[in-house]
C-alpha cells in the first residue's frame, strides 16, 4: 500500500473493515451488516514493520474470570489475547507499544460463540497502512502528548508513581526528574517534536531561535534554551501567577537573560496573557520553520494534559510568525489594531493542502471565531472538538455553534476539563460532551484504580475538527482559547488547515481522549462493590440482549458511529 494514503478499507461477506492513519496510532472500524445470533465480537492482530507473523492485540475484559490461576489473576493489565476474549465494539485504536515508520498489516476476525461456550472464527479481513511519523514530509509535522497519567497504562507501567511532578508549578527547575523513560512515554510524539527542534537549533551554530513561552517550568527546556547563548530571543509572559520573581518564569527568564544577554529576553503580556507557545528557527535571519501549538513548555502541559503540536517547515508560515513576534518584542501595546491580527494569512505551497493563520488579540473576535462557528454549523457529517474552557465561554461563535450542535442529531463528540453549565446529553440521551475523570477506589474488576494527575487543568487541547472524512475536512487549532475574551485580550494563534489527512489526525485524537474520559465518566455513577466487568454471550446463553444489539437502533449515536468509521 502507498505511503501516501491514509485510510484502507474492505468489505467482505457483509463484514466491513476501513483502517485510518492517526498519529502513531491507528483507528480500526468494523461494521457487520447482518450480525448472526452467536457473533461475540472481533479479533484483531497485528503484524508490524519488519516482524514476521501476527500477534493477536489483548483484552482487559473477558467473558468470566473464575477459571484463571493465582498467577495470571485479574490484575487490569491486557491478559486475555482478542483470540479468545474478542472485542465488543465496532472500532478500536491501536497504539503500537513501540510505533515506528512503516506498514502495520490487521487482521480483524468475527468471533462466534457455540451452545458449549467455546468460539470459533467467522470471516476475516486483512488490510495494512503505512503509519508515517510524519504527516506531510517536509512540510508540515503533528504530535500530540499521551494524556495517560491518569490511565490503566499508567497504573501497568509505572504503577501510578505520583512523583514525576512538582507539587508546586514554581519548584519545577529544580525539580529532580525521576530515572526511567516516563517523560518520553507521557510526552509522546509532542515532546518529541518540542525535544528535537531545540536539539536541531542547537547543534547548528548558523540557526537561531525566537521563542514565546507562556508556562515555563520543564527544566530540560530550559537547558536547551540556555545552551544557545546569545542565539535566543525569548518573549516570556508576565501576567498573574508568572509576574513574582519567585515564579518558575521569572527564574527561567533571569537564567536566559544571564545566557543570551538581557537584551535578548524581555517579559510580555498583552491585555491579559502573553498564551503563545512558539519556537521560530531562523538562519541569517531568515525564518525557515516554526513549532506551535496548545503544548506548554512545563511538567503539566507535556507529561499530564492532553495537548499537540505542530511544526511547519515553511518558511513562509514561519515568516507570518516571526512577523508577530518581532511586533511583540518591540511592544504589545495597541496590539489589537495592527494590521497582521486583522486579517487571516493563507500558507499555499504546491502540493500541500492550504493553511490559514490568525494572530490575536484583535478589537473584532468574529474574525477569528467566525469561521470555526460557522463550520461547525455548516458541517454535514461529523463535528470532534476538545477545547479546555469551553464551559467557560458564556458567548461567542464557537460557544453559540457549539450549543447549536448538542441539539442536532449530527454526529459528534466534544470533551472540555470541566462542563459545569455545558450541554452534555444529545437528543438521543447519549453523552455528547465529556470531561476528565479517572477510576478512583471503586474502580469495577478488572481495572486498578489510577492517579488523579494531581491539581491543574488535565485537557487542554484547543481544536475543532469538522467533516474529517470529507473534501472539505477542516481542523481549527494553536493556542487560541476560541473564546471572546481570549481573543480580544490574549496574545495566541490560530491555524485553519483544510485536508482530510490532518483532520483524521485530530479526529482521532479527540476519540482516543473520549472514549477515555466517558468510560470513567459512567463509572463515576457506578455502585460500589459492583459486579466486574465481562464480555457478553450470546442471547442464546445468557437470556438477556445481544452486546451488539444497541449499535443498529435507528437514528442511534452508536449506530452512526459503526457506520461512520467502517465505510
Amino acid at each position: 500500500m502507498s505511503n501516501n494514503a491514509f485510510t484502507n478499507s474492505k468489505t467482505q461477506a457483509g463484514f466491513s473493515l476501513k483502517l485510518w492513519r492517526g498519529e502513531r496510532m491507528v483507528l480500526l472500524g468494523m461494521d457487520v451488516e447482518n450480525p448472526e445470533d452467536d457473533f461475540v465480537g472481533f479479533s484483531i492482530e497485528v503484524q508490524s514493520p519488519g516482524h514476521n507473523g501476527f500477534v493477536a492485540l489483548r483484552n482487559r475484559v473477558n467473558f468470566s474470570y473464575g477459571q484463571v490461576s493465582a498467577s495470571d489473576a485479574v490484575d487490569g493489565q491486557r491478559n486475555f489475547p482478542s483470540l479468545e476474549a474478542p472485542f465488543q465494539k465496532f472500532r478500536w485504536i491501536h497504539f503500537p507499544y513501540q510505533p515506528q515508520s512503516g506498514s502495520y498489516t490487521y487482521r480483524v476476525t468475527k468471533r462466534h460463540m457455540r451452545d458449549d461456550e467455546t468460539l470459533y472464527a467467522g470471516t476475516s479481513i486483512t488490510l495494512d497502512i503505512w503509519l508515517d511519523a510524519i504527516v506531510y514530509d517536509g512540510f508540515l509535522d503533528v504530535g500530540f502528548t499521551r494524556n495517560y497519567a491518569s490511565s490503566q497504562a499508567y497504573a501497568d507501567r509505572y504503577e501510578n508513581n505520583p512523583n514525576i511532578i512538582p507539587k508546586v508549578p514554581s519548584k519545577g527547575l529544580t525539580f529532580q526528574k525521576v530515572p526511567g523513560d516516563v517523560y518520553e512515554w507521557l510526552g509522546f510524539e509532542a515532546y518529541e517534536l518540542i525535544f528535537d527542534f531545540l536539539k536541531d537549533v542547537a547543534g547548528d551554530e548558523t540557526l537561531t531561535l525566537d521563542f514565546f513561552a507562556y508556562d515555563l517550568n520543564e527544566p530540560d527546556i530550559v537547558k536547551q534554551l540556555e545552551s544557545l547563548g546569545p542565539r535566543l530571543r525569548a518573549i516570556i509572559d508576565d501576567s498573574k501567577d508568572h509576574k513574582p520573581t519567585t515564579s518558575a518564569e521569572s527564574k527561567a527568564a533571569k537564567i536566559l537573560a544571564a545566557s543570551a544577554g538581557p537584551d535578548n529576553v524581555v517579559r510580555r503580556h498583552f491585555s491579559n496573557l502573553q498564551h503563545n507557545k512558539v519556537m521560530i528557527a531562523k538562519r541569517d535571519g531568515k525564518p525557515l520553520k516554526v513549532l506551535f501549538g496548545s503544548t506548554n513548555y512545563s511538567f503539566r502541559g507535556l507529561y499530564i494534559q492532553a495537548n499537540n503540536a505542530l511544526v511547519f517547515h515553511s518558511p513562509e508560515a514561519a515568516s507570518l510568525f516571526e512577523q508577530f513576534f518581532e511586533l511583540a518584542f518591540e511592544s504589545t501595546d495597541r496590539f489589537s489594531t495592527n494590521a497582521v491580527t486583522k486579517q487571516w494569512h493563507l500558507v499555499q505551497e504546491e502540493g500541500k493542502p492550504p493553511v490559514h493563520f490568525c494572530f490575536s488579540p484583535h478589537s473584532d473576535t468574529s474574525l477569528s471565531l467566525g469561521p470555526i462557528g460557522a463550520a461547525i454549523d455548516q458541517a454535514t457529517s461529523s463535528v470532534f472538538f476538545c477545547i479546555a474552557f469551553l464551559n467557560q465561554a458564556k458567548s461567542g461563535e464557537v460557544r453559540e455553534a457549539i450549543d447549536r450542535l448538542e441539539q442536532k442529531s449530527l454526529f459528534s463528540y466534544g470533551i472540555s476539563d470541566k462542563v459545569g453549565g455545558l450541554e452534555v446529553k444529545k437528543p438521543d440521551g447519549s453523552l455528547g460532551i465529556v470531561d476528565f475523570q479517572y477510576l478512583a477506589d471503586n474502580a469495577p474488576e478488572p481495572f486498578n484504580s489510577e492517579w488523579s494527575g494531581g491539581q491543574g487543568i488535565h485537557e487542554h487541547h484547543k481544536f475543532v475538527v469538522t467533516d474529517f472524512n470529507l473534501p472539505t475536512a477542516k481542523v481549527f487549532t494553536g493556542s487560541c482559547n476560541m473564546s471572546v475574551g481570549g481573543e480580544g485580550k490574549n496574545g495566541d494563534n490560530l491555524v485553519m488547515i483544510e485536508d482530510p489527512r490532518v483532520a483524521t489526525s485530530y479526529a482521532i485524537e479527540a476519540i482516543r481522549v473520549f472514549d477515555h474520559l466517558e468510560f470513567r465518566s459512567k463509572m463515576q455513577d457506578a455502585p460500589e462493590n459492583q459486579d466486574p466487568l465481562t464480555l457478553k454471550k450470546p442471547t442464546s446463553i445468557s437470556h438477556k440482549p445481544a452486546w451488539f444489539k444497541k449499535f443498529y437502533g435507528d437514528d442511534s449515536r452508536l449506530a452512526c458511529d459503526r457506520m461512520l468509521f467502517a465505510h
